[in-house]
């Protein structure tokens, strides 16, 4: 139930309508209508939203910016910047700028692309003129009017794969306060965040001779000692067995093959159309992310924008190929339950002058099980929470006639988890 006033302006006669509040309803409908009196509530609770949607929009002038679009390179030139959009929106650009004597020059300059121009219009926020390649030869003192909402529409969807559903997700994320990008740069002076690290760095010669050398020492002493661990029943050496473990054991135990690593089998050469519609198409940042718009972080989630009347549910191959070129995230740590303990502090003893950490460095590489190892402060993740969250991670923002449902899907490594 929305209930409607309108506040009077200063001016006599005239009448500003606010946004209506959302009430409760004081009846349930009635099977024949109900009465004149709900019937009149009804009426006036309806008529509340259609003046809210008729109301003249209005922006002041102080913090409104202005742009010229022009339709060739689909870009909006900001001539004046105004308001807290910009820290998040624009990129910096050099385009050929022609100067007094007929030369070119390059300049930098501020653009946006067609998504941010959309959304900065139908907010009022950017008046924005449209270039025309004509002869304006004696038309130079005559200014025209801005593109409005509908004529900035008709210009700017369809240019740069920009659809309706994907305008609509980016409209819908940025006043949620989202920050959204595009994954792929559409020009070279986009700016991109910095590539992943895949690989680790190989180990030295001298690591992994101290290696063998620990490890030597390490089946010396266990020979030495004679003790057997009913848990860990398995004489597994290193030196004979290559890269073997009970993580290696288990897995070679396996019948069928576990894991993402292993390619879903297929009958078609290529399973995935290149017209398939699951494409990565934003980046998107948390509002509490440091987002610098010069030099961007690795994003938050990526998403994938389909238009759900025309798009079928993703295939395995579709989500394989999306999982690809995603990078694996960490697990999430358990939650803290409780206060922490307090540590009371006490005085130091009084050291002794003799440096013994030369002695203990050595020790400890001679006989590496003699020495306690640290404990480390880490705690461990929940398997659970682990798989929940899974490795990696992909949003589909799945569009209906205006309607935005967003699907979470993730990859999760079952076979990790030696408990389950």
């Amino acid at each position: 139930m929305y209930i409607y006033y309108t506040k009077r302006s200063r001016k006599i006669g005239t009448m500003r309508p606010v946004i209506p509040k959302r009430g409760e309803k004081d009846f349930e409908p009635a099977p024949g209508g109900g009465s004149g009196l709900q019937v009149h509530v009804l009426d006036r609770a309806r008529a509340a939203m259609f003046d809210a949607l008729k109301a003249d929009r209005a922006i002041s002038s102080k913090s409104a910016s202005y742009g010229i679009w022009f339709p060739q390179i689909s870009r909006v030139h900001v001539t004046v910047a105004r308001g807290i959009h910009f820290s998040v929106m624009g990129h910096s650009a050099a385009r050929p700028t022609s100067i007094d004597n007929g030369s070119a020059k390059l300049q930098k300059r501020l653009e946006l692309l067609p998504e941010e121009a959309l959304y900065l219009i139908e907010r009022g926020a950017l008046f924005c003129w449209k270039d025309i390649q004509a002869d304006l030869t004696g038309l130079d003192d005559v200014e025209g009017a801005p593109m409005s909402v509908q004529q900035a529409f008709a210009e700017i969807i369809g240019k740069e794969d920009l659809t309706l559903e994907k305008y609509q997700v980016f409209a819908y994320l940025r006043r949620l306060g989202y920050v959204v990008t595009r994954t792929d740069p559409p020009s070279p002076s986009y700016p991109v965040p910095p590539p992943r690290l895949r690989s680790e760095a190989t180990p030295s010669f001298c690591r992994r001779s101290l290696s063998i050398f620990s490890l030597f020492t390490t089946s010396v002493l266990r020979f030495w000692r004679g003790s057997f661990n009913w848990w860990k029943p398995l004489r597994i050496s290193r030196l004979i067995h290559y890269n073997k473990s009970y993580g290696k054991v288990l897995k070679s135990l396996r019948v069928i093959p576990a894991g993402h690593s292993v390619t879903p089998h297929s009958s078609c050469a290529t399973p995935v159309t290149p017209s398939s519609p699951y494409k990565i198409f934003y980046n998107m940042y948390k509002p509490s992310t440091n987002f610098r718009k010069t030099t961007p972080p690795q994003p938050d989630f990526q998403i994938v924008i389909i238009n759900a009347r025309t798009a079928l549910v993703p295939s395995l191959y579709e989500l394989t190929e999306l999982f690809n070129v995603l990078p694996e995230t960490p697990p999430p740590l358990p939650r803290k339950r409780g206060a922490p303990p307090v540590v009371q502090s006490f005085p130091a003893a009084v050291a002794s002058p003799v440096n013994t950490s030369i002695f203990k460095y050595i020790f400890s590489w001679l006989l590496p099980l003699s020495t306690p190892q640290p404990i480390s402060s880490q705690p461990r993740p929940h398997p659970f929470a682990a798989l929940k969250a899974g490795k990696k991670n992909i949003v589909i923002a799945a569009v209906d006639s205006g309607n935005i449902s967003f699907f979470r899907f993730s990859q999760g490594a079952f076979e990790e988890w030696p408990t389950l």
